[in-house]
């Protein structure tokens, strides 16, 4: 028979995976010397899929980065497949993926903060000059840390290193200060000896009923400090009146520029928030309670590892299991659903509502979501009485605010000041007045999100619902001084481009429009009705509050400083 041409069929092999021999395994084949080394690593560590992020961070942290081998003997030793694992590591900014071929990356990392007022004192300058000043390091942005108020910011490995110099950092690099610096604070023993924890006992033994808790918190009128100021006693009612098992979700990401009022009260007192933390857990019968902390705080981190150690062995925490999650670099998980799917082992998408986390949250149980500023109050108003705490506030508004200033005064940080005070006020009685040589020009009343307002609103008072007609937010009450050295337009499209950067991806309209608005916004003119237009889409068609609020900035950019766009 004459050739054809044709390549002859083979005959099958045995063990080919093919009709007629044994099945071989598809996709990637485990390296058995990374399955090994994770098998070592993550030891009698439970391989549930909520502790993904856990042993991503474990992984990172031990080997610099997570190498493809160990991504897929990971998710062989916790029964995921390898792109459940891989969606979740890509998801999140912290997590370094090595795929096969690739160099690692060095083994030292200084990120530099450009975000808002890190960008005003100097962030470009680091940015431009460390890289030659340190041969062997990568460098690179990143967006707040939460030290806006010693800006600039850098984290050397996982250590801040603030009022930051190119000077200052190729020493601490060079000096490997990589390890987190630990403020002085009252530890377990000094908040127990100074009355710590007796109400939570009143609690435990019933001296303090449920109903003396929650009417103490309502007559109050403690709102939500994250940002959405949902009524506190309110919240912990309709969250018991949901049917049990209930669990309990600290929102500890406070990633929000210009924010920093959690970080503070966790340096300062971690105690008071921990037990108002239980008595919440208390209140609604929650077996487990989960703390989602920011990475960016790695001494927040071990502040409050050490300290719950201390309230398990004094059997403080009989009632509830305190669980401990770090983020890992995702300012959408301080939203509070996304938050609940990250504390899952899951990337960080905004959930639909309703249902509310309140109905069906963490695991689909009914959760109650409280950020750490919130439960810092509660020792105080129950002890002190709903009285002191309504008493503190200017202009008919109730209750002490957290703000934290940065920006362009004399003395920035977390300032406890009155609700309804004016950003003036603010500026004048509690941070000794402008910079020298600034000259008020406009603020941000509430991050990135609030919106800019002119000096000339600055007798507004500033508290929940007092902004809203006049399009900005109090939000997290994380107020930005700008003055007349700082170009509004700048400002605008440095906060654009950091929610583009944070946008999840999950929703076309946020996910397309803080890019185009960020095309739009880098032009040397801006087309006003055009970036009005993607206003409003974004602001009616975004799942969630990043994309609904981002362009709160660039719309009152254009109503108040028209002449710095056009």
């Amino acid at each position: 028979m004459p050739d054809s041409g044709r390549t002859p069929p083979r005959s099958i092999p045995p063990g080919s995976g093919r009709r007629g021999g044994r099945d071989l395994p598809k996709g990637r084949q485990v390296d058995p010397v990374a399955r090994e080394e994770i098998v070592k690593l993550l030891g009698d560590r439970p391989r549930r899929r909520d502790l993904l992020i856990e042993h991503l961070h474990l992984l990172q942290d031990h080997f610099g980065c997570l190498h493809a081998r160990h991504l897929a003997a990971l998710a062989e030793a916790m029964k995921l497949s390898l792109v459940e694992v891989y969606e979740v590591a890509s998801f999140y900014a912290h997590f370094d993926i090595v795929l096969d071929g690739e160099s690692p990356p060095p083994t030292l990392t200084v990120r530099v903060c450009d975000s808002l007022t890190c960008e005003l004192f100097g962030a470009q300058k680091l940015l431009a000059e460390l890289p030659a000043q340190l041969p062997g390091v990568r460098v690179v942005r990143a967006p707040c840390m939460g030290g806006c108020h010693n800006a600039p910011v850098t984290a050397i490995g996982h250590a801040l290193h603030e009022h930051a110099t190119v000077d200052s950092v190729v020493k601490a690099a060079k000096a490997k200060e990589i390890h987190p610096h630990l403020p002085a604070y009252p530890d377990f023993a000094a908040y127990r000896k100074a009355g710590g924890y007796a109400l939570l006992e009143a609690c435990l033994s019933g001296q303090k009923t449920l109903e003396d808790i929650l009417k103490a918190l309502e007559d109050s009128n403690l709102r939500g400090l994250g940002g959405a100021g949902f009524p506190t006693g309110r919240k912990w009612r309709l969250v018991r009146a949901e049917k049990a098992p209930r669990l309990m979700a600290v929102n500890a990401d406070e990633g929000e520029p210009g924010t920093f009022k959690d970080r503070h009260y966790l340096e300062v007192d971690p105690h008071r928030f921990l037990e108002g933390m239980l008595i919440g857990a208390w209140a609604v019968e929650a077996p487990d309670t989960y703390i989602y902390l920011r990475d960016e705080y790695p001494q927040c981190h071990e502040i409050l590892l050490r300290e719950i150690a201390a309230i398990e062995k004094a059997g403080l925490s009989k009632h509830t299991r305190i669980h401990l999650r770090r983020g890992a670099g995702a300012y959408i998980c301080g939203e509070e659903s996304a938050m609940l799917e990250s504390i899952e082992g899951k990337r960080g998408l905004p959930r639909n509502k309703p249902p509310y986390p309140a109905q069906v949250g963490l695991f689909g149980r009914p959760t109650l979501c409280n950020n750490v500023e919130t439960l810092w109050w509660i020792r105080d108003i129950v002890e002190k009485g709903p009285a002191w705490f309504g008493s503190q506030g200017r202009r008919g508004r109730k209750g002490p605010r957290s703000f934290s200033v940065s920006g362009r005064v004399k003395n920035p940080g977390v300032k406890l000041a009155p609700a309804g005070i004016t950003v003036k006020e603010l500026i004048d009685e509690y941070c000794g007045g402008m910079a020298d040589g600034h000259t008020f020009k406009g603020y941000l009343p509430g991050g990135a999100s609030g919106g800019i307002l002119p000096a000339s609103m600055a007798d507004l008072p500033l508290d929940f619902g007092t902004l809203e007609p006049h399009g900005a937010l109090i939000g997290s009450a994380a107020v930005v001084v700008l003055s007349d050295k700082d170009d509004m337009k700048a400002v605008a499209l440095n906060l654009l481009r950091f929610f583009a950067d944070e946008s999840c991806g999950q929703c076309t309209p946020c996910r397309v429009g803080t890019e185009k608005a960020v095309m739009l916004m880098s032009r040397p003119k801006w087309d006003g009705p055009l970036i009005e237009e993607l206003t409003r889409v974004m602001m009616d068609a975004s799942i969630c509050g990043l994309g609904q609020a981002a362009m709160n900035p660039v719309k009152l950019v254009l109503k108040h400083f028209p002449e710095e766009v056009s």
